[in-house]
């Protein structure tokens, strides 16, 4: 079915707060779901209500978290969240983040005990928005094979990074370091959809294209997407003093409990690295100049990263966005949440 930004937003926070979660969190977290939804990045939007509305009713999101900010250097900075609502307090983060480059010229925020924090885009955004450059890394859940290993170690370990442009526009990425995001099983699994087979394994580490069989994720590239999860481990769980690798918890296994997770903002500011207009005028030229190159056989246009994300924004704001009807129907449903998650295993089967 189809529903615009704003009723989506309304009753996922609505969902939220009968969960438990205070106001002014859950209208962020209705926000950055939205967005998600919005740019066509599905496995982080509304799909994750239910998830998020046990884990609070459950006790597993601090309701009310005392936060505190404890700037560490003159660029460096910790923002410690509480195990209050990720999204809530990687947004407050990144606000800090950015007031920090205005003044310092780039600035490196460690976000700490937090909650999963959806799209890493949304934060990033915050920055080009100012006309700077965003940059956000996170940890999660170990679920994905080393190269050449059998047993998962390090989770999806998404990175996103936003640069301005003129007039509004701007490139923006985030990827998880995995062939496809865990959140893109679950999406497939909604719909009662096949994956392609270099996506994942089942129990028996052979490629699987059934999303409900999956039993390890594979990481992108190989070697190069195992060396990129490793970084991102080490910048956003070691760095932070907080549990790496294997040992950073499981979105399922107990819903009651704190999930302390890591998250690494960084920004810069262009304007005292060049002219800002010039700056923002060459992006924009990046941009143009992608668009313009001659299409491979099989391709009717070369597009700038984030693009694809703003031809389904202006889609979905003109036509409504595209909701899986069981979702909706949870949304306008009376129970706040249906015992789907707790002690799952990772991979939520």
């Amino acid at each position: 079915m189809r529903i615009d930004k704003d009723r989506l937003k309304y009753l996922v926070k609505d969902k939220l707060q009968k969960a438990g979660l205070q106001s002014e969190h859950a209208e962020v977290t209705a926000d950055v779901l939205a967005y998600a939804d919005l740019r066509g990045i599905h496995s982080h939007g509304a799909m994750r209500t239910e998830y998020y509305a046990e884990r609070i009713a459950k006790g597993g999101i601090n309701v009310q978290p005392k936060t505190s900010f404890e700037q560490t250097g003159p660029s460096t900075a910790i923002y410690d969240g509480d195990n209050g609502a990720g999204h809530y307090m990687a947004k407050e983060a990144m606000k800090e983040a950015i007031a920090m480059a205005k003044e310092q010229g780039a600035a490196i925020v460690g976000v700490k005990n937090i909650s999963h924090s959806g799209a890493l885009s949304y934060f990033v955004d915050q920055a080009v928005k100012e006309q700077m450059i965003g940059i956000s890394v996170c940890q999660s859940d170990p679920m994905v094979v080393p190269f050449g290993g059998t047993e998962p170690y390090y989770g999806t370990n998404p990175i996103a990074f936003g640069a301005p442009g003129e007039k509004g526009k701007s490139m923006i990425f985030d990827m998880a370091t995995t062939v496809q995001a865990w959140g893109k099983i679950l999406h497939a699994r909604s719909k009662n959809e096949a994956i392609p087979d270099n996506w994942a394994v089942d129990s028996n580490g052979e490629p699987t294209t059934d999303p409900f069989k999956v039993n390890a994720l594979l990481p992108i590239s190989g070697p190069k997407g195992y060396g990129l999860m490793m970084m991102v481990d080490v910048l956003s769980d070691i760095l932070l003093g907080l549990p790496f690798g294997k040992n950073v918890t499981s979105m399922y296994e107990d819903m009651t409990a704190y999930r302390k997770l890591g998250q690494l903002h960084i920004v810069i500011n262009p304007a005292f690295f060049t002219n800002v207009e010039t700056f923002l005028q060459s992006i924009t030229q990046t941009m143009n100049d992608l668009n313009q190159i001659k299409p491979a056989p099989g391709f009717e246009h070369v597009l700038y990263p984030g693009q694809p994300n703003e031809i389904q924004q202006q889609a979905y704001e003109k036509d409504g966005i595209e909701l899986v009807d069981d979702i909706y129907d949870y949304l306008v449903a009376d129970t706040i949440h249906r015992n789907a998650y707790d002690q799952k295993n990772p991979f939520a089967e």
